[in-house]
């Protein structure tokens, strides 16, 4: 089991930055890759960025520029850097991780930005 817990959402203005956190414990090791998503009520969960183990990221293009992933190995951390930010970028924001067999969610951190 991994267990995932997200912090750093918040309420800004457009134009401004935050820094997502999720720290990563359990059976860690088995990952292959790690990713941030992003839900509004009523839609989809829908992909933002992700990470492999390898170090490759791969973003949603309306975010691609802005946004930035980044692992810290040393503290079993996923981060997610968003400049930029705007109103359509409110959301409930979840950490991910996946092994070969197994889907991983954390609890969702809440990002809204205020136009």
């Amino acid at each position: 089991q991994v267990q995932l817990v997200e912090s750093g959402g918040g309420l800004v203005q457009a134009g401004d930055s935050l820094r997502l956190s999720c720290n990563a414990s359990g059976d860690i090791n088995g990952l292959t890759s790690m990713g941030w998503y992003r839900q509004t009520p009523g839609k989809q969960r829908d992909f933002v960025a992700a990470i492999t183990s390898g170090g490759n990221t791969k973003y949603l293009d309306s975010v691609e520029g802005r946004f930035t992933i980044s692992h810290d190995n040393a503290k079993n951390t996923l981060y997610l850097q968003m400049n930029s930010l705007k109103p359509e970028d409110t959301a409930l924001y979840y950490c991910n991780a996946a092994s070969w067999t197994k889907n991983y969610w954390g609890q969702g951190t809440q990002v809204t930005v205020s136009s």
